[in-house]
């Protein structure tokens, strides 16, 4: 099993085609991240991204769902 995050890419930063990356926010954290699994993604587009490389493309309100799922979750240590 994986788990795969989504993340909005804000720029590319470098467009070797292999070593294809960019800066990608994941709700205000941003972390460079491989985009050779993804050639057609650009800035503003919503990615999957597992253990560092982008995997797929995604909608915005797909993205957008996911991230409404991931607010109902608990915090750790949160027993209340």
């Amino acid at each position: 099993m994986c788990l795969g995050i989504p993340g909005r890419i804000e720029e590319i930063t470098n467009t070797a085609p292999l070593e294809r990356s960019g800066r990608v926010s994941f709700g205000g954290i941003s972390r460079e991240v491989n985009l050779a699994y993804v050639p057609e993604a650009g800035p503003g587009d919503y990615v999957i991204v597992h253990v560092g490389f982008a995997i797929s493309r995604l909608d915005e309100a797909e993205a957008q769902r996911v991230f409404a799922y991931l607010e109902t979750l608990e915090e750790p240590g949160d027993m209340s």
